[in-house]
């Protein structure tokens, strides 16, 4: 009966995927690679959590961890207790992100409510100009903060729906522009089959419009030249629908789910996730994925996990691998703890 469903799952998966592109083909045109650039606050795409990473970001369906707070606000209702977790990235060229979250779901009830935290870093960098191409002497840094509250509720034992409102700040030389923003989503979990479907839609939200003054070297009368006035920046609006499976269950000493997962960027083409994740009796879990439609990704992502007990508590460690063909690899690792 688990190989009909999963089956038609993909299928289904499929059919809606193709009808979602005949859609944005008439009323939201996708022009591909021709959207680049066309929206701000960049750093909210890079992903924030060990184990998405590891799982080619196809987690929209399976983030039951503190992660949730990032990809779907409707899993959040799903982890019981208190949930607490702290995810480090050494990004590019010594660029730091870092990712902590809180998750606290009432007793008794179908309610939790979240607090997270994002932030990048770029360390201090020198200023260099066309005339100065070494440096002026003076320095300056990026720093992107994102935090946001979360409320989710499961409606069912099967069906939930989750929202994040978040807080949005870019700050670079001297100059920087906030906004609003908010996550949405919904999951559904077909029975007791072990198929399961999430839906959400990150980042949605309101224009922000630079603030601060801008000083540049130019030929001329009036060398220095002070500028004021910046284009708006669009926050980066991703659709994620996502499926996932089960191929065994976890009440055996080995789990193994399967992934997949289409997104629809605002300032990209759409892109294909897949990814892969056993677990060998609930301590120690395998991971690999691949995003299809990535032109620097070449080779697939890998990862493991490490769950112990402690007490009453379960600690959780994360490492992930990715490497992009021409800027090189990136590490990340995680660690959260449900009590």
């Amino acid at each position: 009966m688990r190989t009909p469903v999963f089956i038609s799952l993909l299928f289904a998966f499929v059919l809606v995927s193709l009808g979602a592109q005949n859609v944005n083909a008439q009323l939201l045109p996708s022009l591909g690679g021709e959207r680049s650039g066309t929206s701000g606050y960049q750093f909210l795409k890079i992903p924030v959590d060990a184990r998405a990473a590891s799982l080619g970001e196809s987690v929209v369906a399976t983030a039951f961890d503190i992660s949730a707070l990032y990809w779907n606000p409707a899993l959040a209702s799903h982890m019981p207790g208190i949930q607490a977790g702290f995810h480090h990235t050494a990004y590019f060229v010594d660029v730091d992100i870092e990712f902590a979250g809180l998750n606290y779901k009432f007793p008794g009830s179908n309610i939790s409510i979240g607090a997270s935290l994002q932030t990048l870093n770029s360390g201090e960098m020198a200023v260099t100009t066309e005339f100065e191409p070494f440096g002026t002497g003076k320095k300056f840094r990026l720093i992107d903060v994102a935090a946001g509250l979360t409320f989710s509720q499961q409606l069912t034992d099967l069906f939930s729906y989750g929202i994040t409102t978040k807080y949005i700040q870019e700050s670079v030389a001297g100059i920087s522009s906030s906004t609003v923003a908010f996550d949405m989503g919904i999951f559904y979990a077909v029975g007791s089959t072990g198929a399961r479907m999430g839906v959400s839609v990150r980042n949605f939200g309101l224009d922000g419009t630079p603030s601060g003054e801008l000083e540049r070297t130019v030929i001329g009368a009036n060398p220095t030249q002070v500028e004021t006035d910046f284009e708006v920046l669009t926050p980066p609006t991703t659709f994620h629908m996502g499926f996932a499976y089960d191929m065994l269950k976890s009440s055996t000493n080995s789990s193994a789910t399967v992934s997949a997962q289409l997104n629809n960027p605002n300032d990209n083409a759409e892109n294909w996730n897949v990814g892969a994740e056993y677990g060998w009796k609930n301590t120690l879990f395998l991971r690999t994925g691949y995003r299809f439609g990535i032109e620097e990704i070449t080779v697939p992502s890998f990862g493991l996990g490490i769950h112990a007990p402690v007490a009453t508590a379960t600690f959780k460690f994360d490492y992930a691998f990715n490497h992009l063909e021409r800027l090189g690899t990136v590490h990340r690792l995680g660690m959260s703890v449900a009590f």
